[in-house]
């Protein structure tokens, strides 16, 4: 378990990118993280390419704070790769067959699961497992951080809150102040260029009309250090005598 996650998802599927299919993964994950604190560091969308998949994974794992949710390719296809790339980046190459999963897959299909639906266990070493409401084919994870699961919704989203509630059920709170500044992004630069450079901050310029505003976003975990740096960009732009509004 990371004890600051940076929550990333790959959305494997070259039936999205080729309009066949429209994505609901992203609006999902991203509305689960947000109910517990927390915040996509990035998406991916993917084609069902083992290579490309490969470095997509390696680029994930380089972050130490990474934690990734891998939608596709879990199933016995020869298009599912991403059981064996998953083993390649995240167990250096080894693959075995999980007896848990291999157990619940002939439960579920009786001799139909051989000689196809067996391969669906071979997995990571040492993945735990994340349970199949609808089928009973699990999904799985490697180290308490990188989970994989179907590209079927109605599968994936129980297993994504299993993952969730068991390993990052909750952020601290983050505290923020917003606020807008009725001029450019412009005139209020060397303001923004004053804040420190870790503390959570974003402008968003507007048009209302022809008048243009900046929305003024400030976050960060410590909320002496927010209702700080908040008090110190209104007064900056009181100075320049430019109005404030709150939000």
């Amino acid at each position: 378990m990371v004890k600051n996650p940076s929550f990333y998802s790959v959305i494997i599927g070259t039936e999205i990118l080729n309009g066949r299919r429209k994505d609901k993964h992203f609006d999902f994950l991203n509305k689960e993280l947000l109910k517990r604190g927390w915040e996509q560091k990035a998406n991916f969308v993917i084609k069902d390419d083992p290579s490309f998949m490969e470095d997509v994974f390696n680029l994930v794992k380089k972050d130490p704070n990474s934690v990734m949710f891998s939608f596709g390719g879990i199933g016995a296809t020869p298009d599912d790769y991403t059981r064996e790339v998953a083993a390649k980046v995240f167990s250096n190459g080894i693959i075995e067959q999980n007896q848990d999963a291999l157990k619940l897959i002939k439960e579920q299909f009786g001799k139909e699961a051989y000689p196809h639906r067996v391969n669906m266990a071979n997995l990571p070493r040492n993945a735990i497992l994340l349970k199949n409401v609808v089928n009973n084919v699990p999904g799985f994870g490697v180290d308490e951080r990188f989970f994989f699961v179907p590209g079927f919704p109605e599968m994936a989203w129980h297993m994504v809150k299993e993952a969730l509630d068991r390993f990052y059920p909750k952020n601290r709170t983050k505290h923020s102040c917003n606020f807008i500044v009725h001029s450019s992004e412009n005139d209020i630069l060397d303001i923004m260029k004053s804040l420190p450079l870790d503390l959570e901050f974003s402008s968003l310029p507007k048009f209302i009309g022809d008048k243009r505003i900046v929305e003024i976003y400030i976050a960060d975990f410590d909320e002496n250090r927010v209702k700080k740096w908040c008090e110190f960009f209104k007064g900056e732009v009181k100075k320049k005598d430019l109005r404030l509004e709150d939000l």
